[in-house]
């Protein structure tokens, strides 16, 4: 069974996930966008009172809110991120955008470790998660969902009430609206939805009430 704890950390409230097993304690980074030390003491803090083993440090795609803790975590864990072969350009940028945000403090980039694509199947104690690509935020956006656990990550593609916007390099509005009809509203009504940005919600709720739909 899968647990999953949520830090919401840097100027971009960017929800970070600690995915883990209950029984193993095996778990997964998803997202590790901790910027400043107490972020990093705190995330450190919950892995260490929780006795977990991180296997993976996983992303669903690479806007630099999402992977500004990396490197602390590959030096920390002894992990390598994994993201999609399409988001890898995006990590050279990670330092000078840092700067255009006015962010000052240095900002290191983390090689990825290798990729994931679409069906790809990431095992965590009992369970695993299955690789869904809904690009259109990034050029590489990636869901990860577990049908044992009914839930589903989605980073910044869906939304409560919304959608990952497309007016960055590699948005692209109809292909983002139709891999979220096509790909997310097809999974079970009853399925927990963690988002990148802001607070949990459903499929149900999304397909029922989000104005983009």
């Amino acid at each position: 069974m899968l647990s999953v704890k949520i830090f919401v950390f840097n100027p971009f409230m960017e929800n970070t996930l600690v995915v883990y097993d209950d029984h193993t304690r095996e778990a997964a980074i998803v997202d590790c966008g901790c910027l400043y030390d107490t972020e990093r003491n705190e995330l450190k803090k919950f892995i260490a009172d929780n006795n977990l083993v991180i296997k993976y440090l996983l992303n669903t795609h690479l806007h630099l809110d999402h992977q500004f803790g990396n490197a602390w975590a590959a030096a920390e864990y002894g992990v390598l991120p994994l993201a999609h072969r399409n988001d890898e350009k995006l990590i050279d940028n990670l330092p000078s955008q840092a700067m255009l945000f006015g962010i000052p403090d240095s900002v290191d980039a983390q090689p990825l470790g290798g990729y994931i694509a679409e069906g790809d199947e990431i095992t965590i104690g009992s369970s695993k998660l299955k690789a869904i690509f809904v690009p259109g935020h990034s050029a590489g956006s990636l869901c990860f969902y577990s049908a044992s656990d009914g839930i589903l990550i989605v980073g910044d593609v869906l939304f409560a009430g919304s959608i990952g916007r497309t007016d960055l390099p590699g948005g692209d509005f109809d292909l983002l609206t139709n891999g979220i009809r096509e790909k997310l509203f097809t999974l079970p009504l009853d399925t927990k939805v963690y988002p990148g940005h802001g607070p949990t919600t459903s499929i149900d709720r999304e397909i029922n009430s989000n104005p983009f739909f």
